[in-house]
């Protein structure tokens, strides 16, 4: 019963967001709050890159499914069956793919191709260059689509600040960027709100980077884990 219950409080807990800072030069900054869970171990890294083969190897079984379908409908001859599982075996398969019914077949083909290509995490970054500007960045739910990005230039960067805000019965911190000449604030990290701590210290040293002078050398990447 306890382990159970525990399962199910891991379940309808949030994801761990990490917290990665790069920092290349004195001029230039990266902040990225991600949820993908960090490979460490052997087994975690053996874990996930057989996820990504089973993703692949999904892909590729509903795109020949589909295929073969379709020669099937049309009375094709598939050479590429033949000479791989032979005429007899290639003709069983035929036929049994040619009783699939294409209103089934559709439908469950996009759903596997869907959760094929969709990320199982969210990250979400901010860029900040000094002279220059910072860049927001958001990953898309799918691994094709490229991600939501902005440039803010430095002239129009106003103020960098951590306001709270209802988001349902709760009340969550965010990091805001206010743009000269627009009336809505650009809100960093907009899908994940991370934690006040996350925030504070993205905060701190995005308003170093702009505006203040950091000490000579370069600085070294960090990771920041909170729930």
């Amino acid at each position: 019963m306890a382990t159970m219950i525990a399962a199910l409080q891991r379940l309808s807990s949030p994801p761990v967001q990490t917290l990665r800072t790069l920092q290349p030069t004195q001029a230039t900054v990266s902040y990225t709050v991600s949820t993908r869970p960090e490979a460490k171990t052997v087994t975690a890294k053996v874990r996930f890159y057989t996820g990504i083969a089973l993703r692949i190897l999904v892909g590729v079984a509903v795109a020949l499914l589909a295929w073969t379908k379709w020669c099937a409908s049309r009375e094709k001859p598939v050479v590429a069956l033949s000479w791989t599982l032979g005429d007899t075996r290639s003709e069983k398969l035929l036929q049994s793919v040619s009783r699939l019914p294409w209103r089934y077949l559709i439908p469950a083909s996009l759903c596997s191709v869907y959760l094929a290509l969709r990320r199982g995490y969210t990250e979400e970054s901010l860029v900040v260059l000094r002279g220059l500007g910072l860049q927001t960045s958001t990953t898309s739910s799918i691994y094709l689509r490229t991600p939501t990005t902005r440039f803010i230039p430095t002239t129009s960067v106003q103020d960098v600040f951590i306001h709270e805000a209802f988001k349902g019965f709760e009340i969550r911190f965010y990091l805001a960027v206010v743009v000269r000449e627009e009336e809505d604030v650009v809100v960093v990290f907009p899908r994940m709100l991370p934690r006040r701590g996350i925030l504070e210290e993205v905060w701190r040293g995005s308003r170093r980077c702009l505006w203040e002078d950091t000490e000579s050398g370069k600085g070294k990447g960090r990771t920041r884990e909170d729930a």
